[in-house]
């Protein structure tokens, strides 16, 4: 008779639910050191129900790799609006046909045509003095996926207000908001109807349509900024990361400290043994990114930020996950390494410095910094002031998002 799996203390009337809603990455830890401590990768949690929670290479392989077997629909995902439609929701054996029809628009060599729009935002976007890099990486990302995405020289106002639940608080970004999502869709079908010439419209007119137009938007939204927000305090603490010859490997190790998906799921759909763990029929999987790229048996010094590791060696196979991996690996990839190598290439030549902040992970629906995260960007053109536009409508923006109650709209 197999001995039960480890957990972390819970409580006797709400198991792990009420951690959870309050710290969840405190619980995944906990788990994680309970599992080490019996000398396996696996826990359970009890949520609203029983949640197996596995972070070793062979069960990120078995979770994310065995289609058939591990399924989207009935995971954590589909209870958002902004993610629960699209190739993110798609099971086998659709997933792999419409997988065929979109990579194509995706491929590195594809995002690399967007690299003078984006530049083009980010400069004109660039903060000049002193500067909240959370506030300032919303605003950029926005920015770019306006310009990119819909070929507007300006953040498109049914784009900010769409996404503008997404920064706030759990459950907000869980709430339904027909009003907002239909203005959305409205916005979309206009887009892909005629779609300016050299944006993702056009790949999403010819590969995929609206769904899958609108998850991409959400899925990259703030995904990416937190990741720059985070990737700009390290390299103003430590200038040789705007070297150009250092820019993937910070990247790289931006994605492995704090990766946005911090937690994913699947919902098995028999009876299997993974990893050495009997998984019955319909039981609720997660697979932990943080917790795997965190992993000390898989990572030196793995609370620390260093980005050499990626100069000398590879990643373990299947214990670098910032995409997922396997055939579900993130569309977005390279859209969001390109998006964040441009910022850098933008202020490289300039003087970033760390003020103040606090870059300690908060688990939402992404992983995102703490904060506030103050940094100070001294530019050598002393004639930038029309670059402070975007800096003032994010501010603006952010009171807007704090003054106006939020329904379900």
């Amino acid at each position: 008779m197999k001995a039960p799996l480890p957990s972390p203390p819970r409580s006797p009337l709400v198991g792990h639910l009420g951690q959870w809603g309050i710290n969840p990455l405190g619980v995944l830890e906990k788990g994680a050191l309970a599992a080490r401590a019996s000398g396996v990768s696996t826990f359970e949690l009890k949520l609203w129900r029983r949640a197996l929670v596995g972070y070793s290479p062979e069960w990120n392989r078995g979770v994310l790799g065995d289609l058939e077997t591990f399924r989207s629909r009935g995971g954590l995902s589909e209870l958002s609006p902004y993610l629960n439609a699209g190739i993110v929701q798609t099971d086998a054996p659709e997933h792999r046909p419409q997988r065929k029809i979109l990579n194509p628009g995706f491929t590195k060599s594809a995002m690399n045509d967007l690299h003078t729009g984006m530049a083009t935002s980010i400069e004109r976007s660039l903060p000049r003095g002193d500067f909240d890099a959370i506030e300032w990486a919303s605003t950029v990302v926005r920015a770019v996926l306006s310009s990119t995405f819909l070929g507007s020289e300006v953040i498109d106002p049914v784009l900010d207000r769409w996404l503008g639940p997404m920064e706030q608080p759990l459950p907000i970004p869980f709430l339904p908001r027909p009003i907002r999502f239909r203005a959305m869709n409205v916005r979309l079908e206009a887009a892909l109807a005629d779609p300016p010439p050299g944006s993702l419209a056009q790949t999403f007119a010819a590969h995929g349509g609206l769904a899958e137009m609108r998850v991409a938007l959400a899925a990259g939204y703030d995904t990416t900024a937190h990741t720059l927000a985070w990737l700009l305090a390290h390299a103003a603490q430590d200038p040789s990361l705007l070297d150009p010859s250092r820019h993937d490997s910070a990247i790289k190790e931006t994605l492995r400290l704090y990766p946005a998906g911090w937690t994913g799921s699947r919902r098995a759909n028999k009876d299997v043994t993974l990893d050495g763990v009997d998984i019955p029929k319909g039981e609720l999987v997660l697979y932990s990114p943080y917790l795997t790229h965190r992993d000390p048996h898989l990572w030196d010094n793995p609370t620390a930020y260093l980005p050499e590791r990626f100069d000398t060696g590879k990643a373990p196979a299947w214990g670098y996950l910032p995409f997922a991996a396997g055939e579900r690996t993130c569309l977005g990839r390279h859209y969001a390494h390109l998006l964040m190598r441009t910022v850098l290439e933008a202020i490289q030549s300039q003087t970033l410095r760390f003020v103040d902040g606090d870059l300690s992970p908060r688990a939402g629906v992404t992983l995102r910094p703490a904060g506030p995260l103050h940094l100070h960007l001294s530019h050598r053109d002393p004639d930038l002031t029309h670059r402070n536009a975007p800096r003032h409508y994010a501010a603006e923006r952010s009171v807007r998002l704090r003054a106006t109650p939020e329904g379900a709209s």
